[in-house]
């Protein structure tokens, strides 16, 4: 039988590395992205710029690729859209807004938002459809990424049917796939 001291040490042993596999849990709910999302943590890591989400496409911050905004929205009704969003709006109260998305050169493009809400681009007046979109439910860093093909005009960035009145969001180039 071990001593006192020595149980003593012990249990403050395992309760010290037991506290300290707490956080590598969270950081494990990140994790299971199928793509490399180390540029977007990192960019979830930074301070934003905050921005007030346009009312309509007028009045459409700018924002571009590379840094993290967190945009005020408003009210979903209040909110007049370039486009109707491709998803139905919900009957519940409901947060929106829109930003004018800068880019240098086309390609494809993924936005990344730390909330469940939907994601539409209008360019030339007309939804871009998304190439493809993952998402981490228990992930806010970021929770959902949809990439996007984008030529060289402007473009809208569109959220709806958001449950909280601001979102964190970044713009990233998307890696060139390697088959």
């Amino acid at each position: 039988m071990l001593p006192a001291r020595h149980r003593g040490l012990s249990i403050l042993l395992a309760l010290l590395v037991g506290g300290a596999a707490v956080p590598a849990v969270a950081d494990n709910d990140c994790v299971d992205f199928k793509w490399d999302v180390s540029k977007e943590r990192a960019l979830f890591g930074q301070a934003p710029v905050e921005l007030t989400a346009g009312n309509d496409s007028k009045s459409a911050p700018g924002i571009v690729p590379n840094r993290l905004y967190k945009l005020r929205l408003a009210v979903q009704d209040h909110v007049v859209f370039s486009v109707p969003p491709g998803r139905k709006m919900t009957g519940t109260p409901a947060f929106a807004g829109l930003a004018a998305l800068r880019i240098e050169a086309p390609g494809s493009y993924r936005v990344a938002i730390d909330l469940p809400l939907w994601i539409d681009v209008v360019s030339n007046g007309n939804l871009v459809q998304p190439t493809d979109y993952q998402g981490q439910h228990a992930c806010s860093a970021p929770h959902k990424i949809v990439v996007f093909d984008l030529g060289s005009q402007p473009v809208i960035l569109q959220f709806s049917n958001a449950f909280q009145d601001d979102v964190l969001l970044t713009v990233t180039a998307a890696p060139v796939r390697k088959l």
